[in-house]
């Protein structure tokens, strides 16, 4: 059996999966910490677990800054210096493209859930074998997590690219669910004021744990990638403060909701790559959330132009390299908050 190590980074990046790991070990406080597997590690308090909280990171292994939030916390947490209310899973999610130093190894994992890592070549890959062992962990978490308790997971990113907005927030369809002011609340306070919609069923991380466990699960961009040592992580101190509040307080002080304060967006367009000679119609450096006018032309699909259809279209995750039939961007648009139906 594996012992814990002092730094649970250095450990994660020197292991993979598939090995025999679990640990089970006791904290001075009385809880509990457990490690079911390389990069996932769960925290239990010695009482009643105010909520269920899942943080994953390094679903693309490049995106350091994240990595580095839940090892803080992770050593925190294992140290003593932090006093668990919530019970609390960490995921590691990608150690091979980790230890790789890049975005994935094979294919990207975030198009791999709610049971994609089956279908078509099936479990012929890494990341696809990883995809189906932190489903079969996230069920195993949620199994004895009474559906009163709340469920929160928060699946955290860098961005590939620069972004008109630094830190934003995809909110996963919620199955005609109305969206929640105090998710948008925690959100606000982890520094993430600006939320963009998702239009349907995705096979992302956290849509999953929206759709198979009821749980309020949202993709967190936190920023731009950059390499392990170079991120500023003040510019992360309010998600890592927010973080720590949900694991130690049982109500976590929050500001009074204003839709004022945030900047929500809708999805109008998902645009596929089916063609070999896809292209872009705009430079490699072009930020997320830039506005483009009406019929300019922003994408190529072989003999298929995209223009720009509505005011104040702007695009978000533009990539000409995916797979063919993979999403090469979407545009979206600017809606007033007012217009949520919130609870």
């Amino acid at each position: 059996m594996l012992m814990l190590k002092e730094n649970f980074l250095a450990w994660t990046r020197a292991h993979e999966w598939g090995a025999e790991v679990e640990v089970s070990q006791q904290l001075a406080n009385g809880g509990k910490v457990e490690v079911w597997d390389s990069g996932v590690i769960v925290f239990t308090p010695a009482g009643k677990p105010t909520r269920d909280l899942v943080l994953s990171c390094a679903v693309h292994g490049d995106e350091t800054a994240p990595i580095e939030i839940c090892d803080a916390l992770i050593e925190a947490l294992k140290q003593g210096q932090l006093t668990p209310q919530a019970r609390v899973m960490f995921l590691i999610a990608n150690p091979a493209a980790i230890n790789n130093g890049t975005r994935f190894v094979e294919e990207n994992m975030n198009r791999l859930f709610s049971g994609a890592h089956s279908k078509g070549p099936g479990l012929v890959n890494k990341e696809r074998v990883r995809a189906e062992a932190l489903e079969g962990y996230m069920e195993r978490f949620f199994a004895t997590s009474p559906p009163s308790r709340e469920r929160i997971h928060y699946d955290m990113h860098t961005a590939i690219r620069d972004s008109a907005h630094e830190k934003f927030v995809v909110y996963p369809y919620q199955n005609e669910r109305p969206y929640s002011k105090r998710q948008l609340q925690l959100l606000k306070a982890m520094g993430v004021p600006v939320v963009l919609l998702n239009d349907g069923p995705t096979t992302t991380f956290s849509y999953y744990s929206v759709n198979q466990f009821n749980a309020h699960g949202f993709t967190v961009e936190l920023g731009k990638v950059k390499p392990f040592g170079q991120n500023d992580m003040q510019r992360f101190a309010a998600a890592q403060s927010t973080l720590t509040a949900l694991i130690c307080e049982a109500d976590p002080e929050l500001d009074r909701f204003e839709h004022d304060d945030f900047m929500i967006y809708q999805v109008l367009r998902s645009i596929n790559r089916t063609a070999e000679d896809f292209e872009l119609n705009f430079p490699d450096n072009v930020a997320n959330f830039t506005e483009f006018p009406l019929g300019a032309v922003i994408a190529r699909d072989g003999e298929t132009e995209y223009r720009v259809e509505t005011e104040g279209e702007s695009v978000i995750f533009p990539n000409a390299k995916v797979a063919l039939g993979q999403r090469a961007l979407l545009t979206v648009v600017a809606i007033p908050a007012e217009s949520l139906e919130l609870v």
